[in-house]
C-alpha cells in the first residue's frame, strides 16, 4: 500500500506545519495579500492529492498570513501571461486550477478554512471548496471573475456555491462579482462561525483538533458521500448511505465506540 507521512510534504510556495495530527497550510505572500501563482496552484493541487496517502494528518486547515486569506491569481504572474497564451495553454491552465478543487474534494481529510481580510477570486474558490469555513467580521469574499471580463463559472463555482448559499444568492454574486460581507456569509451558511481576527485561526484549529480525535475512516466516508450525492436522487442516496454505513460498521472504531458506551467512557478513536 502506498503511504506517505506529513514530513514527505515539503512545499516551496506556501508554509506547511503539522501539530496534533492537524496540518496547517499558510499562504504566505502577505505583502500582496497572498495571491496564487502558477507554481502555488500546482503545488496546492499536488499536496491535496498526496494527502490521500498521509495517515498522520487527520484534518487540514488553510489560511493566509498577514490579515488576508488570498487575493486570487497574481495579476502580474498569472493574469498578464494568460492574455498572451493560445487556447491550448489557456485550457491547460484552467484544467489545472480545476484539478486543485477536485483534489480538495477527493482529499479524505476534512478541510477547514480560516478567513480574514480579502478572500477573492481563486481565494474564494479555495474557501468554497473547503468543508468548513470560519471568518472574521472584517473579512470579505468575492467571486470577482466577471469584473475582469471572465465568466462566473470558474473552478466549479456554478456547481458548488449554489449548494452552499442557494441558487439566487450565488447567481447574484457570480453575475455581479461584488463582495459578500461577513454578515452575509454567516447568515447564508457560507461561514460556520465568525471570530475576531486574532481568534479565527484558533477557532479553526480547535475545531480541527476536535475532528482529529474522531473516527478518521468515518469522516472520510462522510466527506465522500456528501460529495457524491450531489449527482444522486434520494433513492440512490439512501442506498449509497446504507452501503457506506455498513462498511463503517466493520471498523474497529465502531467497536471501540460500543465498548466505551457500555463502560460509560469516552471513545478513543484510532482511525481504523
Amino acid at each position: 500500500m502506498y503511504k506517505l507521512t506529513a514530513a514527505d510534504i515539503k512545499p516551496e510556495h506556501f508554509a506547511w506545519s503539522v501539530e496534533d495530527r492537524v496540518a496547517t497550510i499558510m499562504l504566505n505572500r502577505p505583502e500582496r495579500k497572498n495571491p496564487l501563482t502558477f507554481e502555488s496552484y500546482a503545488e496546492l493541487r499536488d499536496t491535496f492529492h498526496k494527502l490521500q496517502w498521509v495517515e498522520d494528518v487527520k484534518v487540514v486547515v488553510i489560511t493566509g498570513e498577514g490579515g488576508n486569506f488570498c487575493s486570487g491569481g497574481d495579476v502580474h504572474e498569472i493574469i498578464g501571461p494568460l492574455t498572451k497564451m493560445d487556447m491550448e495553454g489557456l485550457l491547460n491552465f484552467t484544467r489545472m486550477t480545476g484539478d486543485l478543487v477536485k483534489a480538495m474534494r477527493k482529499c479524505p481529510q476534512p478541510i477547514i478554512a480560516a478567513i480574514d481580510g480579502i478572500c477573492a477570486g481563486a481565494g474564494a474558490i479555495l474557501a468554497m471548496a473547503s468543508d468548513l469555513r470560519y471568518g472574521t467580521p472584517e473579512s470579505m469574499i468575492g467571486f470577482l471573475f466577471t469584473r475582469v471580463g471572465l465568466a462566473g463559472c470558474d473552478m466549479g463555482a456554478c456547481a458548488m456555491l449554489p449548494r452552499i448559499i442557494g441558487q439566487g444568492r450565488a447567481a447574484e454574486l457570480l453575475y455581479t462579482g461584488r463582495m459578500m460581507s461577513s454578515e452575509e456569509a454567516a447568515n447564508w451558511g457560507f461561514y460556520n462561525g465568525v471570530a475576531e481576527p486574532d481568534e479565527v485561526l484558533e477557532m479553526a484549529v480547535t475545531q480541527a483538533k476536535r475532528l482529529a480525535k474522531g473516527p478518521t475512516f468515518a469522516h472520510a466516508m462522510t466527506k465522500k458521500t456528501l460529495h457524491q450525492e450531489w449527482n444522486m436522487g434520494v433513492d440512490e442516496a439512501i442506498e449509497a448511505e446504507a452501503q457506506a454505513q455498513a462498511i463503517c460498521m466493520q471498523t474497529q472504531d465502531f467497536e471501540r465506540a460500543f465498548h466505551a458506551f457500555v463502560a460509560k467512557e469516552k471513545p478513543v478513536f484510532e482511525g481504523n
